[in-house]
C-alpha cells in the first residue's frame, strides 16, 4: 500500500482538485436522488440561472468546463426539457440557451439545498477564516487567469 503523506499530498493543483471534487460529489449527491442530475449538468443550470441565456461558448467559459463535457450536459438538459436554444439576435450563426420554466423551478429548489450545504461545510470556520478562504480562492482564481493569459502571449522577439 502506497504511503500517504507523499509529494502530491502537498502539491496545492491537486489539493484544490481533490477538495473541490469532495465538495461538488457531496452537493451532486444530494441533488442526483431528488432531480436525477449528474456534476455538469447541475453546473450548467446554476450558470443559466444566474447568468440568464448565454451562447454555448460563453456558457462553456462560465463554467470552467471542457466544451465536450458541457456539450453532453447542455444535450441531456435539452431532452429533459429543461434547457432550450433560442434564436441568436446578435449572431444568427448561434444559438442562446436558457433555461426552460421546469429548468428554473429545478434551480430555484436546487439553489436552497446548495447553499445549505455550503453553510454547513463552512460552519466549521469561523467568520474570518471563511472570508480568508474566499479572498485567498479569488486571488488565486485570478492569478491562475493571469499566468494562463500570460502563457498564450507569443514570446517576445
Amino acid at each position: 500500500m502506497p504511503e500517504r503523506g507523499g509529494e502530491l499530498e502537498s502539491f496545492l493543483p491537486y489539493q484544490l482538485s481533490v477538495t473541490s471534487n469532495a465538495v461538488s460529489s457531496l452537493i451532486a449527491t444530494r441533488y442526483r436522488r431528488r432531480f436525477g442530475l449528474k456534476i455538469p449538468e447541475w453546473r450548467v443550470m446554476a450558470v443559466l440561472g444566474d447568468g440568464g441565456r448565454m451562447t454555448q461558448r460563453a456558457l462553456t467559459a462560465a463554467t470552467v468546463m471542457d466544451k465536450v463535457a458541457v456539450n453532453r450536459a447542455v444535450k441531456v438538459l435539452e431532452e429533459r426539457g429543461l434547457v432550450a436554444r433560442l434564436p441568436n439576435p446578435e449572431d444568427g450563426r448561434s444559438h442562446l440557451l436558457a433555461l426552460t420554466e421546469e429548468g428554473r423551478a429545478i434551480h430555484a429548489e436546487v439553489m436552497p439545498l446548495a447553499r445549505a450545504t455550503e453553510r454547513e461545510l463552512l460552519a466549521g470556520l469561523s467568520v474570518e477564516e471563511e472570508a480568508a478562504l474566499r479572498r485567498l480562492l479569488a486571488q488565486l482564481r485570478a492569478r491562475a487567469g493571469m499566468l494562463a493569459g500570460a502563457a498564450a502571449l507569443p514570446p517576445e522577439a
